[in-house]
């Protein structure tokens, strides 16, 4: 680990610095459900609605936004996402209909989260450090984004208390806004064109031509679904559980704290063991997790049980999936490739934050979408175990 700080030190620094700044703000959206609903008297479809168009657009935009950072460089991908991300944030403050909600909190935070997030961010890691220290390395980045969630998590709680869900947007896309200096801390370059590389559709079709690329993008679909409807309706399934509406804060908190050493633990153990046999144990663990949370009675001390038990597997899947990538593919297109296996991740993301809000907005309840989260834990376990991770045969034969 030291060494890796050496030579790619000021990387890691800045990576870790903007996932947390994204990660963190966008993990506190499930906290404005509850005031900007009652507020304006939306059922919780509204809000959920446009948090799921949030994750759609990400998930759209994010295989152009991986590919521009591969041929142009991280910087202006970054750069762009972050003034758009802000931009978004202060806008969802005035928002004050479905359709400006959706255009803030869903269009313009998605395009802005497109260029600031993992893809993006691990594909400059992924360049800047050697392939047997890469594992840990996205791991360490990733960790970041989780410290961002619970540094942030209770900090909007306390903005929203003091100055209203409003004004506390603000201050969140004020401190969005920091992101574009951090930019200079990644030092990126694109990598120069070499005889023989590939162009985009031929990273495009050797990709698409390989069952293992499939198989993990739709695996991340469930890890999508399932970390967007437990961050965004986890607080208020607890305060219909009579519980106070700080301990879904605590809980989610909790999440975030654990997750940091969580994807740590998966990206070194990910430099040891098979990745996908990996992810298979995780996602089997996942469904063991939520079973155990929704057979015994829901109480604060259950519930934070619940929070650091998925903070161990909440975002342990990414190291574990991009650097299967990036052992098949190599990292010349790694953004990109990377952006179109995180698609999957949030069309999961948009099924589950919306599913969530429409279930509960006709039946009064969330069990049934609890049920698909076990489910496809289970798929995603099953999908993973095939994979091999092998390099392809074009990068085999130039080792």
């Amino acid at each position: 680990m030291i060494s890796i700080w050496r030579t790619s030190g000021w990387v890691l620094l800045g990576a870790a610095l903007i996932l947390a700044l994204s990660l963190g703000v966008r993990h506190g959206f499930g906290l404005f459900l509850s005031p900007m609903s009652a507020d304006f008297g939306w059922g919780r479809g509204v809000f959920a609605f446009a948090i799921a168009l949030q994750n759609l657009i990400w998930g759209l935009a994010q295989p152009f936004a991986g590919a521009l950072a591969d041929r142009l460089g991280a910087a202006r991908v970054i750069v762009i996402g972050g003034i758009l991300y802000a931009l978004g944030l202060m806008l969802m403050s005035l928002a004050d209909s479905p359709g400006s909600l959706s255009l803030s909190a869903g269009l313009l935070i998605g395009l802005g989260l497109s260029g600031t997030s993992f893809s993006v961010i691990l594909g400059v890691v992924g360049r800047a450090v050697a392939p047997e220290q890469r594992s840990l390395a996205m791991g360490i980045a990733s960790a970041a984004g989780s410290f961002g969630q619970f540094a942030m998590l209770p900090g909007t709680l306390g903005l929203i208390q003091w100055l209203g869900w409003s004004a506390a947007l603000l201050v969140l896309g004020l401190m969005v806004a920091l992101i574009v200096p951090f930019v200079s801390l990644l030092r990126d370059r694109p990598l120069p064109m070499q005889v023989g590389d590939q162009t985009l559709s031929q990273a495009l079709h050797e990709a698409c031509s390989h069952t293992g690329f499939w198989l993990l993008a739709l695996g991340f679909f469930v890890c999508g679904f399932q970390v967007v409807f437990i961050g965004v309706h986890l607080p208020a399934y607890l305060v219909d559980q009579h519980l106070p509406a700080t301990t879904g804060t605590t809980v989610l908190a909790l999440v975030g704290l654990f997750n940091i050493l969580g994807t740590y633990t998966a990206g070194w153990l990910g430099g040891r063991l098979s990745k996908p046999r990996l992810l298979t144990t995780l996602y089997l663990l996942r469904a063991g997790v939520i079973v155990a949370f929704l057979w015994a009675p829901v109480t604060a001390f259950s519930a934070c049980l619940f929070g650091i038990a998925m903070g161990l597997l909440w975002l342990s899947t990414v190291p574990l999936t991009n650097g299967t990538v990036a052992t098949l593919f190599g990292v010349r297109n790694l953004s990109m490739l990377g952006g179109i296996v995180f698609l999957f991740h949030q069309l999961g993301a948009f099924l589950g934050g919306w599913l969530g809000g429409v279930v509960y907005d006709r039946t009064g309840s969330y069990d049934l979408v609890w049920q698909i989260s076990i489910l496809l834990s289970l798929l995603a376990a099953a999908l993973n175990w095939p994979v091999r991770e092998r390099p392809v045969a074009r990068l085999a034969a130039s080792t």
